[in-house]
């Protein structure tokens, strides 16, 4: 290339270069301002998807009219940035409906949102992905001892019961599979905020009677029209237990489609709820996309119990034993274990029971024990000391923590079903140690 005309094009390079950022700089100060100037314009379409969505016309044309009474008095014309914005409106929509939610997301850091319009925006690209990675709200599936089936369920995930192979079922059913066993179930809600009302009808079916008169029937507005919709699955769970007692543990985390499956169980009398009230977020349905980067959640539909008569926005599900959060799982795994204990009077099972229910209240009340007077060679095994617990120690296996029961009685604090018993000399000193296993072996070791 000839000299001059490199020289030419590499001062245009150099002068498009340093106009970039005061061009970025101008946008970024135009966007600015026109979010600034934009709040009276955002309320008025948040008010129009409350007026043509809200599952309640008469509440939403008031409700619209007020937000818009607001704007034009200048109430939201100072908040300048956007996220304080959808904060502001947020907390002015919360106390109508729990369920309402304004959000703003960058639009240049953000997949392109759908164009404003009258209906629901559909779920995220990465949905799937994400529901996937969540496990389909199946956050922990164990066996508790006394054989207490033990299911922390984070989320609702909707189900698509046209596919046979759809993984979110698939999920549930292998949950349930693992529960099937169980001689008590305890479903753990405390941490779940809600779903799709699909998975609600199937749970509840995994427990209760097919084509049971229990469940909420929900009043849809859809396109300025009314519907109703019972939350009765579309296909049944094939083999419900409909004796297993069954715990439902509640916290305020817990919310919309999971207040539901609580509440349902509850008013059927087919589960006791432990823990606290929820968080009252009857309501269910959708964003709707705004301009700009906003959107906002709308309840398009209530529901109401049939043996209720109402449902539990704004107060909450009320638990049958009201305890906090934190002492709801230990509350539950009391009751349920004695609840098989008075049903079974002997038996492996019934003194597998009974153990982990004394094993549970000495771990809520220790015993005082004296760990010195135990610690040595039994044999194979040995007694350590651990701060202030004792710890069986077989060979190389790892460490056991022991729990004690009374005086020269312990458990293994992971699993009760083994108890080790000291024997004493005439003279008072520890001199043995047996081992007992609610299965009715045993085995001594002399010190």
């Amino acid at each position: 290339m000839h000299p001059r005309r490199l020289r030419s094009l590499v001062a245009v390079l150099c002068s498009i270069a340093l106009s970039l950022p005061v061009a970025a700089a101008t946008r970024a100060a135009a966007g600015a301002g026109a979010t600034a100037d934009a709040p009276r314009a955002i309320v008025d379409a948040v008010a129009a998807a409350v007026d043509r969505n809200f599952y309640d016309p008469e509440r939403a044309a008031r409700l619209a009219a007020q937000l818009r009474a607001e704007a034009g008095a200048g109430r939201y014309d100072a908040y300048a940035d956007p996220r304080d914005l959808a904060t502001a409106l947020s907390q002015r929509l919360s106390p109508e409906d729990k369920h309402f939610r304004v959000e703003w997301r960058d639009p240049a850091h953000t997949p392109a949102a759908p164009a404003p319009g009258r209906g629901p925006a559909p779920p995220d690209a990465d949905y799937a992905d994400a529901a996937r990675r969540g496990n389909y709200g199946v956050r922990a599936l164990e066996t508790l001892p006394g054989n207490l089936g033990y299911l922390d369920l984070r989320e609702l995930p909707d189900l698509d019961f046209a596919d046979a192979a759809d993984p979110a079922r698939r999920a549930l059913d292998a949950a349930l599979a693992l529960l099937a066993g169980s001689d008590a179930v305890i479903l753990d809600l405390r941490g779940n905020g809600g779903g799709a009302p699909a998975s609600v009808g199937y749970l509840v079916s995994a427990f209760t009677a097919r084509e049971a008169p229990i469940y909420n029937t929900f009043r849809w507005r859809e396109g300025g029209r009314l519907r109703s919709e019972s939350e009765a699955p579309r296909q049944w769970y094939p083999q419900p237990r409909l004796d297993v007692p069954l715990y439902v543990l509640t916290s305020a985390r817990t919310g919309s489609a999971a207040e539901a499956l609580a509440y349902t169980l509850q008013a059927a009398r087919r589960a006791t709820v432990i823990g606290e009230a929820s968080g009252g977020a009857a309501n269910p349905g959708g964003e709707f996309a705004l301009p700009a980067g906003y959107r906002v959640f709308v309840a398009t539909g209530s529901p109401t119990n049939p043996i209720t008569g109402g449902n539990w926005e704004g107060r909450g599900v009320q638990p049958d034993l009201a305890v906090d959060a934190a002492q709801a799982l230990a509350t539950a795994r009391g009751r349920a274990l004695e609840r098989i204990v008075a049903q079974r009077s002997d038996g492996p099972a019934a003194l597998e029971a009974r153990w982990a229910l004394e094993a549970l209240r000495a771990q809520a009340a220790p015993v005082a024990a004296a760990p010195t007077d135990y610690l040595g060679q039994y044999e194979r095994l040995r007694i350590e000391q651990d701060g202030d617990r004792l710890l069986l120690r077989d060979g190389r296996r790892p460490a056991q923590a022991l729990t004690a029961l009374q005086r020269d009685l312990f458990c293994l604090s992971d699993d009760p079903r083994v108890r080790l018993r000291f024997e004493r000399g005439a003279d008072g000193r520890v001199s043995a140690l047996e081992t007992q296993r609610s299965d009715g072996r045993s085995s001594r070791y002399r010190r």
